[in-house]
């Protein structure tokens, strides 16, 4: 949301006219093509401060288009992720449901947290639903939004090997790593001694890149007088994102994992991206659930010509 100031009152309607003329012309020959204009958001998530926290692009389709369009606009964008919303008229559910897509700039996602809120904030702030619940059908399954994201944990399948270890720590700059798991949607969770550790890595890409599992979570338990419970940085340069500002999916995994070690379910984290992240969680140990909780702020709305 801005705000335009200018001494003269009759420039600021000619503004307003012309705006409103160019929008207007712009549906125009979109309905002469056959097309309707897409509107746009991107949103900042896990923030309440713009430019921070973690970007995406939010679309809402009026029906569902092939993936080579979605994944050029979301080439196009070129933040971490680009999701599409599409409303199910036909659903037996009495809760608004939406088809939701995520997709980084070179390939598509099964689960994205910080998109996921932002597609959220972006339909409860919008007017788009009349409901405080909304249901989103997705490569993960059904997921819900109360306010609250609620998602399936990523528990940690096995321990790597020795050599796999090495491989990650020289790609992460010679970082000191005590252990590395693998989890079931094969992020690489790297524990490193301190969370002054996660916040002075300095990875090399190129490396991480031959490095197993799809990405690399760094994370650390917080210092006591921080406020935190722990902090974390997510590699992903195999999907087009070398990092990932603050990462919702990373934190199915995380909050088991801290479950075990701090023997609690509830947690603030920090992500210790330069953008910077907070996010509030809970662990449903019994149905193996991880809640999402956090912030978000619009920074900008368009729409798409192409």
């Amino acid at each position: 949301m801005f705000s335009l100031f200018y001494q003269s009152p009759s420039l600021l309607i000619l503004l307003l006219c012309n705006y409103f003329v160019q929008t207007k012309l712009i549906h125009h020959s979109f309905q002469e093509n056959g097309k309707e204009p897409v509107k746009y958001s991107v949103v900042d998530a896990f923030t309440d401060s713009a430019f921070k926290g973690n970007p995406a692009a939010v679309l809402l389709l009026e029906e569902e288009k092939d993936e080579q369009w979605l994944q050029s606009v979301a080439a196009e964008f070129n933040i971490s992720e680009t999701c599409y919303l599409t409303r199910l008229t036909h659903s037996d559910s009495s809760v608004p449901r939406f088809h939701l897509r995520w997709f980084t700039p070179v390939d598509e996602v099964n689960l994205c947290g910080h998109a996921t809120l932002a597609a959220a904030h972006t339909l409860f702030t919008s007017g788009e639903v009349d409901s405080n619940i909304i249901e989103f059908v997705t490569l993960s399954g059904i997921l819900t939004a109360k306010r609250i994201l609620n998602f399936p944990t990523d528990p940690i399948t096995e321990v790597l090997s020795a050599e796999d270890s090495i491989l990650i720590s020289k790609a992460l700059g010679g970082a000191t790593v005590i252990n590395t798991r693998i989890t079931t949607s094969t992020k690489i969770i790297a524990v490193v001694p301190s969370a002054k550790d996660v916040a002075n890595l300095q990875p090399d890409f190129g490396a991480l890149k031959n490095c197993p599992g799809m990405g690399i979570v760094v994370t650390a338990i917080a210092p006591p007088e921080s406020g935190f419970d722990f902090h974390s940085r997510f590699f992903c340069p195999k999907l087009g994102v070398n990092e990932d500002p603050v990462c919702g999916s990373a934190h199915c995994a995380l909050a088991p994992y801290w479950s075990k070690e701090l023997g609690k379910c509830d947690f603030i984290a920090y992500q210790a991206s330069p953008r910077g992240g907070v996010l509030n969680i809970h662990l449903d140990e019994q149905k193996q659930r991880v809640f999402l909780r956090g912030k978000a702020i619009t920074v900008m709305e368009g729409i798409l010509l192409a």
